[in-house]
């Protein structure tokens, strides 16, 4: 899992890397699951520190092809990272291998090149503003000006300095006073960024007992508060499972839209607050009975996920992110910061409200399913903001109600809730649209499948033995490695 994860910030650069926050759910074979909590914090921190007001922010529109969206970016958009560290945590607990030899793959990666895909490509496009907001961005994402597509390759060569440096001396990096740590700090500060010494000097890797709820006798591990994304999931999961399992998929499909439009009834900033304080739980149950519509929110598609099981039982759900990306490289580190305290969805309150060094809420919501006698069954998780959750209800319930395989639960079409609204997805069933068009939903249709509607990724095992699923609507893949270290291609079909 460490590895891949370093090998994402080379082949999903835009979305994830140093720069960015992230959770990793780990279960050992022999003791209880545990998030690693290593997501952005606000920063301004310290004698120094300066709050962030909404005029020092930047933006540009994102085209999704049937919506737009504005997003906030900038040097003043970036929070305080925290994704390796939480990296460097889970190889100290868990690893096998020396880090050296999990960051090459990464570095070869960065040096050779990253061939670019029609799907990454099209992400590319959309993003197209930031990543060229600033000569740092613009020299890796559009040499020689012109913004790099299908069929290009992508180097990263300053990237791969970085990431072998950090082979070398290791989670001290990272620490206050830490080489990349200093670099970062003395980066931003000219261009005008919030992000203090004190701030990286007070960050932690936070160790979480993961929320639980029961669907259909299996237990669901999901991120807990002060995320919200985990314990939406569960609200719509234990709204479904009061109700009995059904075959019919025009049922199973309004009865997840209702599930989720009372989950989405949840999310206000009254909910973001009170994430993570005492007497959340008996707050959010009695919300949950009698939960309405909420507000339209929306997200990039800007979250990097890694779904792993190996053959000892040692599971793993790795989400992380740079929400849309800040636009801002620090040349002679070579990648992207998070634009994570210019993301609406993150800050509901509004700009610049969130306590330095606090925590923000995330959706992202790694996920581990175990059967009734505690083994794994599927590992999950999603890219898609605020659609991510929809992402991982839908294709958790396909698979436990639907009776569907791993890969056909991920490809199917899928729905997803906003205020009383369902954006539908290309391909769902008519018969599906005509039931919630007549049920008094505004139903939002688009033209085909599209990444607007999350990137799943899963793994799971199963009495046939092992399967896993990339999401297509990302260019997603699966494989196996066997104890010759041959790689099996699972998803897409081979």
């Amino acid at each position: 899992m460490v590895a891949s994860a370093f090998a994402a910030s080379v082949a999903e650069s835009a979305l994830t890397g140093p720069g960015a926050g992230g959770f990793i759910l780990v279960r050992p074979p022999d003791g209880p699951a545990v998030v690693h909590d290593a997501f952005a914090a606000a920063p301004g921190l310290g004698p120094g520190g300066r709050r962030l007001r909404p005029e020092m922010l930047d933006a540009f529109t994102v085209p999704f092809g049937d919506a737009e969206q504005v997003f906030h970016i900038g040097p003043a958009s970036v929070a305080v990272p925290g994704f390796y560290r939480g990296l460097f945590e889970v190889w100290e607990h868990h690893g096998r291998l020396p880090l050296s030899d999990l960051v090459q793959p990464a570095v070869a990666l960065a040096i050779e090149g990253v061939v670019l895909s029609p799907e990454v490509s099209y992400l590319h496009t959309i993003l197209r503003e930031m990543l060229t907001w600033t000569p740092g961005a613009a020299a890796i994402y559009a040499p020689g000006g012109t913004l790099l597509g299908t069929g290009d390759r992508l180097r990263m060569p300053r990237l791969a300095e970085t990431l072998t440096e950090l082979a070398r001396t290791g989670c001290s990096a990272l620490d206050p006073g830490g080489w990349l740590s200093r670099r970062v700090v003395d980066g931003l500060a000219p261009l005008g960024g919030l992000v203090t010494a004190d701030d990286i000097a007070a960050y932690r890797v936070i160790p979480r007992t993961p929320w639980e709820v029961a669907f259909r006798g299996h237990r669901v591990l999901t991120n807990p508060p002060p995320s919200s994304g985990g314990v939406l999931i569960g609200a719509a999961l234990a709204t479904m499972d009061a109700r009995p399992a059904t075959a019919d998929p025009v049922a199973r499909a309004c009865a997840m839209v209702d599930a989720g439009h009372r989950a989405n009834g949840l999310r206000c900033e009254e909910f973001v607050q009170r994430l993570g304080e005492p007497g959340f739980t008996a707050w959010f149950r009695e919300r949950l009975q009698r939960a309405g519509a909420g507000s339209p929110s929306r997200g990039p598609a800007g979250t990097t996920h890694v779904s792993v099981i190996d053959a000892d039982g040692m599971i793993a759900s790795t989400s992380s992110s740079n929400g849309a990306g800040s636009g801002v490289v620090i040349d002679d580190l070579g990648f992207l910061l998070n634009n994570m305290l210019g993301e609406e969805d993150l800050n509901p309150g509004g700009f610049g409200r969130v306590e330095p060094g606090r925590r923000l809420t995330s959706m992202m919501a790694p996920t581990v399913i175990l059967t009734p006698d505690g083994h794994p069954r599927v590992v999950i998780g999603s890219a898609g903001s605020n659609r991510l959750r929809s992402a991982i209800l839908q294709t958790t319930v396909n698979i436990l109600d639907g009776g569907m395989d791993g890969i056909d639960a991920v490809e199917a079409p899928r729905l997803h809730v906003e205020g009383g609204g369902v954006d539908v997805e290309g391909g769902v069933p008519e018969p599906v649209v005509q039931a919630l068009d007549a049920s008094g939903y505004a139903l939002r249709r688009w033209g085909g499948m599209n990444l607007f509607f999350g990137g799943v990724n899963a793994v799971g095992r199963e009495s046939t033995g092992l399967w896993g699923a990339g999401d297509p609507r990302r260019g997603g893949a699966a494989a196996a490695v066997n104890h010759r270290g041959e790689v099996i291609a699972l998803s897409p079909r081979p």
